[in-house]
């Protein structure tokens, strides 16, 4: 069974940064890779996805300050978030499509972000 480890939320100060990871376990196909967020009382929203040839694709409120990155090798994906500001505040979950017999999706536990103004 595929299952993802996510790290890097925490607090921090408006303008900065972070990193979020997303590993997954097992040897699979991995088709494409999100990250959404889901703040209180709202829904979850895509943030930015990447697929397995590079395209990305993000949310309009996050360009330019987010980046997402992949490493094949490791079947890891990164969110690089910059000039954070504290509506970016949410709990932060990792999505992966893959193929294993048939087309799956798996979703990790999340991670809380909190930007403090």
């Amino acid at each position: 069974q595929v299952q993802l480890v996510e790290s890097g939320g925490g607090l921090v100060q408006a303008g900065g940064s972070l990193r979020l990871s997303c590993a997954a376990s097992g040897s699979i196909s991995i088709n494409s890779m999100g990250w959404y967020r889901q703040a209180p009382g709202k829904q979850r929203e895509l943030v930015a996805q990447i697929t397995s040839g590079g395209g990305t694709n993000y949310a309009y409120s996050v360009k330019g300050r987010f980046t997402i990155s992949r490493d094949n090798a490791k079947n890891t994906m990164y969110l690089q978030m910059n000039s954070l500001k504290p509506e970016d505040t949410a709990v932060y979950y990792c999505k992966v499509a893959y193929h294993l017999f048939i087309n799956r999706e798996v979703w990790g536990q999340g991670t809380l972000v909190t930007v403090s103004s």
